[in-house]
C-alpha cells in the first residue's frame, strides 16, 4: 500500500508469490559494475515465493530481508517479520507464509522470518 508500511524488500518483491521466475520483479541495481541479482520463484514452498538465492550475509539482501540457510542446501533472502500480517502483503490466503523463528540465519542473528509451507515439490 501507500501508507509506508511497505519496506525496501516489499517493494523488491521478496517474498511475493509467484508460478514462474518472470512474475517476479525485475531488481534494478544502483551500480552497473556489479551484477544484480535476480529473483527466482522458488517452486518448492506452496503459492511460489520470489527470493534471492545464494547470498552470503544480510547486506546481500534488500532492506527487510536477510539471508537464511534453508533445508534444500541453498541459502535465500527472506523477508524478516516480527508477525505473520507482515508476511502476506503479496499473498493469498491459500499460500500464507507464517512467520517463523525456526530458521537458520547466515550469518546467526535474532529475529524471524517470513518462511511459506512447503509445497512438496
Amino acid at each position: 500500500g501507500d501508507d509506508g508500511s511497505e519496506n525496501p524488500a516489499d517493494l523488491a518483491g521478496i517474498g511475493w508469490s509467484c508460478s514462474v521466475d518472470t512474475d517476479c520483479p525485475v531488481q534494478v541495481c544502483d551500480d552497473d559494475a556489479t551484477p544484480c541479482p535476480q529473483l527466482r520463484c522458488l517452486t518448492q514452498f506452496t503459492g511460489g515465493y520470489c527470493g534471492l538465492a545464494d547470498c552470503t550475509n544480510h547486506e546481500g539482501c534488500p532492506a527487510g530481508g536477510a539471508c537464511v540457510a534453508h533445508d534444500d542446501g541453498t541459502n535465500y533472502c527472506f523477508r524478516t517479520c516480527v508477525d505473520k500480517p507482515a508476511c502476506n502483503t503479496h499473498r493469498g490466503a491459500a499460500e500464507e507464509a507464517n512467520c517463523s523463528g525456526s530458521i537458520t540465519w547466515v550469518p546467526d542473528r535474532e529475529g524471524k522470518a517470513c518462511v511459506p509451507p512447503s509445497s512438496g515439490i
